[in-house]
């Protein structure tokens, strides 16, 4: 009698909730399939779609990168998954993402996670679409012209040694990863946004703060309730949007002042009153605070993940300063750099290219199937979320050979340049590349000239982990030591 019982509660209390457990995970799986194109010959591709309503939402964000080298392991370029509330195929590899790249408007359409698109806004440049996205891309372009380049230089010039200064002061070590964003940050404030120097001294603490908390609860689960990622990210957000329209305010009471320097936001203004279109305070918030987030959580990653790969790499640094020296030589003034100057450092851009394909900012893009299409023997189903991987296309990329060494040099090669469409996209590609890399690449230019000419630097404890979130940094922080160079 006793054994039956043992039995029964042991069948009640153990084997029971696993068989329901794996009965549900099976009614998810073929509850979500149903969305297989009957008209198409083709599979899905393989993969799993986790746990029902979840999908594999939470282990993407404990695990990131571990658990997507595990999935490419597992199922090869193009697998399934379900990611953000949707069902989802992810794509790496050169010929696979050319087609999603090539695609736009034809197979795919641009559209990010719902929790990005419900903190960021709908009216940004990553989610408008057809004109509205033309003639916005447009007017941000202005900004981001070589002409325009050449008048943020000197800003970013003053902002960056003036960081670089404060480190070797330190008697204690630098925690690179949060100096680089708070710099990054005072940057794309007054170039990109066009706030004065002093209003950014009196503000940003608090800005900091707010888009730390806004970035962190970016991808988060689109369920806004107290408490959660993303109830927290639009309080975040709500706060950066107030501070930002006190600026606009005084720009738009400006508009018909051209006469003076134009930021980015400034060229959006401009651009709406030319064409007699009401552009929105919140559109016009939104365009702001996408901006703020394009222009320098990328590039402190980038130049989080320069100083650590030079830091280990000093043969790397020696022929960075070679470089300046022969060009001080033919007259170059580190002193007051030009864009003319700049553009003339070959191993330098050679430096940051190499590290953007090792360590790209940006793992990936989002885009939606506008219709069911097949890729390399499978169908990707209507309405299914695509992402195109930038970092595994990067790893599995046949061009580059010792591909986990960094070896910029690589970039001199004339064959690489030349072969490298989609196999390296650092900044997506198609009609949806980031309208701010000459902005990135000329402001990562310009902290290398000031970082290496002025300083050398030990990293305290070596090669660090690295995260994604959703840009990729050190788990660490990056503690390092600076020392001045002369």
């Amino acid at each position: 009698m006793a054994l039956n019982t043992l039995l029964a509660t042991f069948l009640c209390t153990i084997v029971l909730p696993v068989l329901l457990f794996l009965v549900a995970l099976k009614l998810w799986e073929v509850y979500l399939l149903r969305g297989r194109d009957p008209g198409c010959p083709r599979p899905l591709p393989p993969g799993s779609m986790g746990l029902p309503f979840l999908g594999e939402t939470l282990q993407l964000i404990l695990q990131r990168r571990r658990f997507l080298r595990m999935k490419r392991q597992k199922y090869g370029y193009i697998y399934r998954t379900h990611l953000f509330g949707n069902p989802t195929v992810r794509v790496m590899g050169a010929d696979n993402v050319k087609q999603i790249l090539t695609g736009e408007h034809r197979l795919v359409s641009v559209q990010w996670p719902a929790s990005v698109r419900t903190i960021l806004g709908s009216e940004t440049l990553s989610s408008v679409h057809g004109s509205q996205h033309k003639s916005k891309k447009k007017a941000i372009m202005r900004a981001f012209s070589r002409e325009a380049l050449e008048l943020y230089v000197p800003v970013i010039q003053e902002e960056v040694r003036a960081a670089v200064q404060d480190w070797l002061s330190r008697d204690a070590c630098v925690l690179v990863y949060p100096d680089v964003k708070r710099l990054m940050f005072r940057i794309a404030m007054r170039v990109l946004l066009g706030f004065e120097a002093e209003q950014i001294r009196t503000q940003e603490q608090q800005l900091v703060e707010a888009f730390e908390e806004m970035i962190r609860n970016l991808f988060s689960l689109p369920i806004d309730v107290p408490f959660s990622g993303l109830y927290r990210g639009l309080k975040a957000r709500n706060f950066i949007h107030s501070k930002i329209e006190e600026n606009i305010k005084k720009k738009l009471q400006d508009c018909e002042n051209s006469s003076r320097p134009r930021d980015a936001l400034q060229q959006l203004i401009d651009s709406s009153c030319k064409n007699g279109e009401p552009l929105s305070m919140q559109a016009i918030k939104e365009s702001a605070t996408e901006l703020l987030f394009g222009g320098h959580e990328t590039t402190a990653s980038t130049a989080t993940s320069l100083v650590m790969f030079l830091g280990l790499n000093p043969d790397a640094v020696n022929r960075l300063r070679l470089e300046l020296l022969e060009k001080e030589e033919q007259g170059m003034d580190p002193q007051n750099l030009t864009m003319e100057w700049l553009e003339q450092l070959k191993y330098t851009s050679c430096v940051i290219k190499e590290t953007l394909r090792l360590n790209p900012p940006v793992p990936g893009g989002f885009r939606v199937a506008l219709k069911t299409f097949e890729l390399n023997g499978y169908q990707i189903p209507k309405g299914w979320n695509v992402i195109y991987s930038i970092c595994d296309t990067h790893d599995v990329a046949e061009i580059f050979p010792h591909k986990e060494e960094f070896q910029p040099e690589r970039f001199l090669s004339k064959h690489c340049s030349d072969s490298a469409r989609f196999q390296y996209i650092p900044f997506g590609g198609g009609s949806r590349m980031c309208v701010g890399k000459e902005f990135a690449k000329v402001l990562l230019k310009i902290f290398l000239v000031e970082l290496v000419s002025k300083s050398h630097w030990t990293l305290l404890n070596g090669p660090p982990t690295m995260k994604t979130g959703p840009t990729v940094y050190p788990v660490d922080n990056l503690p390092t030591k600076f020392m001045s160079y002369n």
